[in-house]
Formats: structure tokens, sequence, C-alpha cells
């Protein structure tokens, strides 16, 4: 019998619920950019994406194999005001006031909010705008991220601070040089049981062969 392949383009994924949603289908705005099999523990994702104004242009850019709780709110730079001047009150944006929009160089602009591949979000955690989270991080639970978050760091608190590196310094580089995430979906089943080991020896010794290799069996 064949094995059925997973469908980064199935809505709910998950037979039976319909509170676990695939991201990337659901997405209409094109300023919103999300890798395949990325999930949010909840449905209509871009209502989760706040202040994301035309005129800015931001772009809200997340990746592969992410984990997004129920709750996760994506700030982006439209919730930025102007603060080099004596209001910060935006009164361009209301009808009725005269105020056109200021140039962005007016503004405290932070550009794209970029989440790379693999990062778990823990629920009703905030991702403030300009944010850049590296691939493999842990977000805890009820946190403010408003500053770069490093590859394979585990972060927590308003603001996130730093709480440890998942890994040492060797593993995660050869974790991101082999970024499994960017593997074709057959090859990564075959990965799974070197993807969910806890002897990180192996796991290491495994990954210096595939790479040296260049495949896996």
């Amino acid at each position: 019998m064949a094995v059925r392949m997973p469908d980064p383009n199935a809505v709910f994924p998950v037979p039976g619920v319909d509170t676990v949603t695939y991201i990337k289908p659901t997405i209409k705005n094109k300023q919103i950019i999300i890798g395949d099999f990325t999930y949010f523990s909840d449905t209509d994702f871009e209502r989760h994406v706040t202040h994301h104004y035309d005129f800015y242009g931001d772009r809200l850019i997340i990746g592969k194999f992410c984990q997004i709780a129920k709750g996760v709110e994506f700030m982006m730079n439209g919730a930025n005001h102007q603060m080099n001047a004596v209001s910060t009150f935006p009164f361009y944006i209301f009808e009725g006031f005269i105020e056109p929009i200021p140039s962005l160089s007016k503004m405290p602009f932070k550009g794209d909010t970029v989440i790379e591949n693999d990062v778990w979000i823990g629920q009703y955690s905030t991702i403030l705008p300009g944010v850049r989270i590296g691939s493999g991080a842990i977000i805890g639970a009820d946190s403010t991220v408003g500053s770069d978050v490093e590859p394979y760091s585990v972060v927590a608190g308003n603001p996130a601070r730093l709480l440890r590196k998942r890994f040492d310094d060797e593993l995660i580089s050869l974790l991101l040089e082999f970024k499994w995430w960017d593997r074709p979906v057959a090859e990564i089943n075959r990965l799974i049981p070197l993807l969910t080991a806890d002897d990180l020896t192996a796991v290491r010794r495994k990954l210096k062969k595939l790479l040296r290799d260049g495949v896996s069996e």
C-alpha cells in the first residue's frame, strides 16, 4: 500500500482536528511569506499579524516547520509612532486630519520580521517589529521578543532574555549546515529518528557522516 505523503497545502493537517492549521495555504496578504509545514495552534493566522499597513511595506517572513502556539501575536511596524516630534499621535491615519503620512526616515521603522526554520513560539507571546529569530530557537510562553534571537537559543520573559543555548556551538554549527528543513519530504521521513533522538553524541556523529557523504539512508 502506498504511503500518503504529508501535504503542505492542507489547511487542517491533523485528522479530525480543526484547531491546528498549516499557515501557508491560508495566507492572502502578499507581505506575509510562510514556509511549508509551519503550523498555528489556532485558525485565522492573519488576524494575529497586527498593525500591518500597506504604506510601510514591511514583510513577515516565517520559514519551514515552525510551531506557533495559540495566541501568538506578530506586531508589525505600523504599531510604532513617531517619537522625534512633539506629539506621538498618528494624525495621518484618522479621517479629517490633514497631516500626510510621514516618510519612513522619520519613523522608528525596524524592517522585516523574520522567523527562520524549526522555531517554537510559546503561546501568547508577542513578536515585535523587525525581530529576527534564528532557526531552532525556542520562545517561552507569554514572552515579548523585542531583539534578535540567535539560532538554537531558549529565551523567555518580558522583555525576552537568553536562558541558555540548546546545544553546544559545534552541534549548532552542524545543524545549521545540515539544514534538514530544506530536504525533500521523503528524506525528512528517513531522518525523523535522527531529528527526534536525545542521544546528542550519536546525533553529532551521524550529522558529520551525513554532511560528509551527502545522503541519508
